[in-house]
């Protein structure tokens, strides 16, 4: 007979865990089923903007996050084509609801921080789901192992290529046309970089370099790929020599360099950029009765706001604030909660998407007119968008 839950989501990603701890806070039991054996942290570490650390406050884990990560004072864009500084602002601002905060915080201990706060038995790790479908009032979701379970509400955090998405008929994410890298790297004697974050633009690339702590930095590098690139991405040596053969063809500065090859890579060496097309979610199904999706089953974007991790946290909060009261009402109008964080979460998305790709055309274009609106108008309010997206606030529990 099939196990029957309250709620169950897929994924322990940033959007399942943060979801599923948002639930906890709120004196709910949630099941999380992950279809890898262990917790995943593809990605290294993301930038963590002031609406994150917002979100991570409603969640209770914030300062454990703090404790453990440089609060930058600045962001400081390069031109890659003069090594000239296009533009510096000042991270230590006012917001509409505080004081901004920027971290750029290792992905594994973000994830293993919300575990740790979740009762044991929250996490099934090895359960995939391959299929949904509708019985009355609940979902039955098919497992790879043969099993099946049932379960009132379901909340698909399942990722990109989200399953959950899927059978709510939200289309395939669209191709960008770029692609990403990134890596980490360790200094165990101290890295000397100052607490700021450096982007270096132009040339067809977007490149940063941000530091974690005192003694780790994470470095990201997108570009569009082409016939010309080779080799590149059979193994992680050739994808490094590429970077580092693209940015010593640029002005970019020595210590940079020496972060890339010293670092650790992932064996997927890299990955397209993809994202959901506004479009597809101003008139497409976020939920449909018990079902609903968050995180990067909801609004895939490209890197360059740094919003895509932060947007999954706000997504965990804000669906524990619906799903509390409804369930606080004994269970009933869970459908109707469902559609109210589908309502708050679909505009936050869409501009989200849209001002992330916009971002980044600019930055890599090497079309002549927006190369030079670029380097000599554009870079700072470039930067400056960057700061007023994550002027956010998604609330408390």
């Amino acid at each position: 007979m099939a196990a029957v839950e309250d709620i169950v989501i897929a994924g322990a990603g940033l959007a399942g865990l943060a979801t599923a701890l948002g639930l906890y806070r709120k004196g709910m039991r949630s099941l999380v089923l992950e279809s890898s054996p262990t917790l995943r942290a593809s990605g290294f570490a993301f930038t963590t903007w002031t609406n994150a650390f917002r979100a991570l406050d409603a969640l209770g884990v914030g300062d454990k996050i703090r404790e453990h990560h440089l609060l930058y004072e600045r962001m400081v864009t390069f031109s890659a084509a003069t090594g000239e500084a296009a533009a510096k602002v000042s991270l230590k601002m006012q917001g509409k609801s505080g004081p901004h905060e920027i971290r750029c915080v290792k992905r594994d201990f973000l994830l293993q921080t919300l575990e740790n706060e979740l009762p044991k038995d929250t996490i099934r790790y090895s359960s995939k789901i391959v299929a949904i479908e509708e019985d009355g009032n609940v979902t039955v979701l098919h497992l790879a192992d043969g099993s099946t379970m049932k379960t009132k509400v379901l909340i698909g955090c399942d990722g990109v290529n989200s399953v959950v998405a899927k059978w709510l008929g939200l289309p395939k994410p669209i191709l960008s046309g770029r692609s990403a890298t990134r890596g980490l790297a360790e200094y165990p004697a101290g890295h000397g970089f100052g607490p700021e974050i450096l982007q270096f633009i132009g040339q067809g690339f977007r490149s940063g370099v941000l530091p974690c702590s005192d003694t780790s930095v994470y470095w990201n590098y997108t570009w569009y790929p082409s016939p010309a690139d080779g080799d590149a991405e059979e193994s992680v040596a050739k994808m490094r020599s590429f970077v580092l053969a693209k940015l010593r063809g640029a002005k970019i500065p020595a210590g940079a360099l020496d972060v890339i090859e010293r670092s650790e890579m992932s064996e997927v060496v890299s990955s397209p950029l993809r994202f959901r097309s506004p479009l597809a979610l101003v008139r497409g199904s976020i939920s449909r009765g018990g079902v609903c999706v968050a995180g990067d089953a909801l609004h895939p974007m490209t890197p360059e706001l740094g919003q895509g991790g932060c947007a999954a946290l706000e997504d965990g909060v804000v669906l524990a604030q619906c799903l509390g009261d409804a369930f606080a009402a004994g269970h009933e109008g869970v459908a109707a909660a469902l559609g109210r964080y589908a309502e708050a979460r679909r505009w936050r998305s869409v501009q989200l998407i849209t001002a992330a790709y916009v971002v980044g055309f600019i930055q890599q274009s090497n079309n002549v007119v927006v190369k030079f609106l670029r380097d000599t108008f554009l870079s700072p309010l470039l930067a400056k968008t960057l700061v007023a997206m994550a002027d956010y606030d998604c609330g408390t529990l």
